[in-house]
């Protein structure tokens, strides 16, 4: 058969499949991110029916999906608001990343997988998936209490760690001296802080030249813009992915707002193939060896985020029903995670962190949401025994 026929063949029943895996997830009411891993594993190595020809162009979609993932993330806020949120909310994004990433790393160290692997590993367990939190909020009606600004600020916190952590992390995959990465690390902290100065002294001569009255132009200035500074951003050893971020922080208002319902589906295509391709990475096999220790990782992750959600609730004067919320909100892991783990697989950190990473999402993914629905009621309860401070 020939080779573009097999190509058409296998993407029209990986995106085929993956719309039906996204209609049983919405039926069911979870996120369809550990559907999409399934059916990554599925047809990777070792899967049902691994691909043959597709896997090359699926790759390249997926690094498009991290892009895009992190430009409309980046459009949820603007600079003054991160500035704010990060003088305001220090401590509690402080504790938030001791307390999540500890997990990982000594996990990783007592495994004896070395330095490196237990960097990767605690950005695998630090990171909440803002995108499936979003979602929880939204579906149970949860945008609207006093606790949900203190989450949000908690994302917005870790989404500017992971701004810093990522360029520090690829240095250290790369295996580059002591030297090399602080230089590294340096020009990745100039190029986040002159986006992020820029943004705040120059945003409005950013929106004028991107704007327009016509949708189509508007997308394609936006995602062209988007991949110039991601590709920009790679070049000077900052992840791509962070580069797209700032681009979205630049971008603010009407604009940003206008951009992003423009971007969302097209976003949500690649995106969606982007965890396709994390599974596709992963043997099945590899999976079971190390399903006990993704459990007993996502169970202390719940009992640490539960922590985090409660102490920052409690220091902004929210009741127990409110702390309960926010630390609910903030058990999924989805998006971050898996790009942290997808650099660490590219680079050979250890073999077994990929199928780990994959395990640990799969749970929290799919019980983040779960635990929210399941807790509702009882939270409701106890917001009805304490109205004062709901």
């Amino acid at each position: 058969m020939h080779h573009t026929a097999i190509l058409f063949l296998e993407l029209g029943g990986v995106i085929l499949a993956l719309g039906i895996l996204g209609a049983l997830a919405l039926r069911v009411g979870i996120s369809p991110i550990p559907l999409y891993l399934v059916a990554g594993l599925a047809f990777g190595t070792g899967g049902i029916l691994p691909l043959a020809t597709s896997e090359e162009f699926i790759a390249t979609g997926a690094e498009l999906g991290v892009i895009l993932l992190l430009l409309t993330l980046g459009l949820e806020y603007n600079a003054d608001e991160l500035m704010t949120s990060l003088k305001s909310n220090a401590p509690s994004g402080l504790v938030d990343l001791i307390l999540n990433a500890a997990p990982g790393v000594i996990a990783a160290l007592l495994l004896g997988w070395g330095p490196v692997a237990a960097v990767a590993m605690g950005g695998v367990t630090y990171a909440t998936s803002s995108g499936i939190t979003a979602k929880v909020l939204s579906d149970l009606g949860w945008i609207g209490n006093r606790e949900t600004p203190v989450v949000l600020s908690l994302l917005v916190f870790e989404d500017l760690t992971m701004a810093l952590y990522l360029p520090i992390l690829t240095a250290l995959l790369a295996g580059v001296s002591l030297l090399s990465g602080a230089l590294t690390v340096a020009i990745a902290l100039a190029t986040v802080t002159v986006v992020l100065v820029v943004a705040l002294k120059f945003g409005d001569w950013i929106e004028k030249f991107v704007a327009s009255p016509n949708s189509e132009v508007l997308l394609l200035k936006v995602i062209g813009l988007a991949m110039l500074v991601a590709g920009l951003a790679q070049q000077l050893q900052v992840s791509a992915a962070v580069g797209a971020f700032l681009v979205g922080i630049a971008l603010s208002g009407e604009l940003a707002h206008d951009a992003r319902a423009l971007l969302m589906p097209i976003r949500d295509l690649f995106a969606a193939v982007f965890f396709v391709f994390f599974g596709l990475q992963t043997d099945p096999a590899k999976i079971v060896p190390v399903l006990w220790l993704a459990a007993i990782l996502a169970f202390v992750s719940m009992v640490t985020k539960l922590a985090t959600g409660a102490f920052a609730a409690r220091r902004a004067g929210i009741g127990k029903a409110g702390r309960v919320r926010a630390g609910i909100a903030l058990i999924p892991r989805g998006e971050f995670n898996i790009v942290i783990a997808g650099l660490a697989v590219a680079a050979g950190a250890h073999p077994d962190l990929g199928p780990l990473a994959a395990a640990y999402v799969l749970i929290l993914a799919a019980f983040g949401p779960l635990a929210a629905r399941l807790t509702a009621p009882l939270v409701a309860a106890l917001t009805k025994s304490a109205p004062a401070t709901h």
